[in-house]
């Protein structure tokens, strides 16, 4: 009588913890990667996000060569809102052989904007861009060495929107849920790597719902 009570006693908390895990959200898969293995390719794609050292380069406030991130007005003030995330979006496409609008098509001003509006349009499905229906999905055609852009259009047109390059990432499913596809970025700070959550927070309603994802494949990746 006593194992029978023992064993009932030991369903009891099995089937608490379930409800518990249930109601938070939490399954027992949440600590699994989120979005498949890092392939060779996605290794390479990585290799070349650290090459651009992006957090020595592309430095806030100062007017820069897009494609290098150098400051190249001897350091000139150009104001507190004046950053780089689009022309280091374009500067990682470039260097991949992909084109995303940038100088002398638009210029740095108010680019993530324009980045944003082009993506989706006809220009940029013809440049081989299509939309990507959510971080996840973000997250694993990174995770193969596709090249993957997040903008984030800003309701003001007249203020800086913002754009990253989704980088590739084994976190887990609890990690993306909280936090988001992994980015590198140039802004107010610069990132190498960090999770979009962060990096977008300075702009209100981007994350989770209003940012937008955008795929080019890359020759030889899946």
């Amino acid at each position: 009588m006593k194992g029978w009570y023992w064993g009932l006693g030991l369903l009891l908390i099995a089937f608490a913890a379930c409800v518990a895990s249930a109601a938070s959200g939490v399954s027992a898969t949440d600590d699994g990667p989120c979005c498949g293995p890092i392939s060779a390719s996605g290794q390479k794609l990585a290799a070349l996000i650290d090459s651009m050292n992006v957090e020595a380069h592309w430095p806030a406030h100062e007017h820069v060569n897009w494609e290098t991130g150098d400051p190249d007005r001897g350091g000139e003030n150009e104001g507190p809102g004046h950053t780089h995330c689009s022309a280091f979006a374009a500067a990682v496409a470039k260097r991949m052989g992909i084109y995303l609008l940038r100088p002398p098509e638009h210029g740095q001003k108010l680019l993530a904007n324009a980045q944003a509006s082009w993506l989706p349009s006809a220009k940029g499905r013809e440049g081989g861009w299509s939309p990507v229906k959510n971080g996840q999905e973000a997250q694993e055609l990174a995770n193969k060495g596709n090249l993957v852009v997040v903008v984030f259009a800003n309701p003001d047109a007249q203020k800086p929107g913002h754009a990253a390059i989704v980088r590739p990432s084994d976190k887990s499913v609890r990690a993306l849920r909280l936090d988001g596809p992994q980015i590198a970025e140039a802004g107010t700070h610069n990132h190498n790597s960090t999770v979009l959550r962060i990096g977008f927070r300075s702009h209100p309603g981007a994350f989770p719902d209003g940012v937008r994802y955008y795929v080019h494949a890359v020759e030889g990746v899946p």
